[in-house]
């Protein structure tokens, strides 16, 4: 059980969501444990921690970097860096809502099950998505559903 800690701790160390150790679990251990629910904790809140530092970099890279230049290409060049920056942003703060989104099933212990149709999502994949809500099955129906809409 001290391994289990130790994922939860490394996971929300200073490195953040980037650098993790993979959950183990323990021989017989329940799926979606308290370890197991707590290593995603970290997981994720390490994740949004790290977003919200973005963000903040941004406004303040933004602020630093506004500039009036009197030529037309400089300026263009300036609003084109920052539309994408903005962007990037807007595609975070999405994140960061499933983020909490995640966190809310946590906290309701409905974390790490399909939203579809229940069954475990799994921890290997719930480590590369956290904020997956559908197991792999469901996923790939989903995906060719909408690929013979679009």
């Amino acid at each position: 059980m001290s391994n289990n800690s130790n994922n939860v701790a490394s996971s929300s160390s200073a490195d953040g969501f980037s650098s993790f150790t993979p959950y183990e679990p323990v021989s017989g251990e329940e799926y979606m444990s308290r370890p197991m629910r707590e290593h995603f904790r970290g997981l994720l809140l390490a994740w949004r921690k790290e977003l919200m530092e973005e963000v903040d970099r941004t406004v303040h890279h933004m602020q630093d970097e506004a500039a009036n230049f009197p030529d037309p290409n400089d300026r263009a060049t300036q609003e084109s860096e920052f539309t994408m920056e903005l962007r990037t942003r807007d595609r975070e703060r999405k994140l960061i809502k499933k983020i909490n989104e995640a966190l809310d099933l946590l906290d309701d212990q409905e974390y790490g099950y399909c939203e579809s149709c229940g069954v475990e999502i799994g921890i290997r994949r719930l480590e590369a998505r956290p904020t997956a809500t559908l197991c792999i099955d469901c996923k790939t129906l989903d995906e060719i559903r909408e690929k013979q809409r679009g």
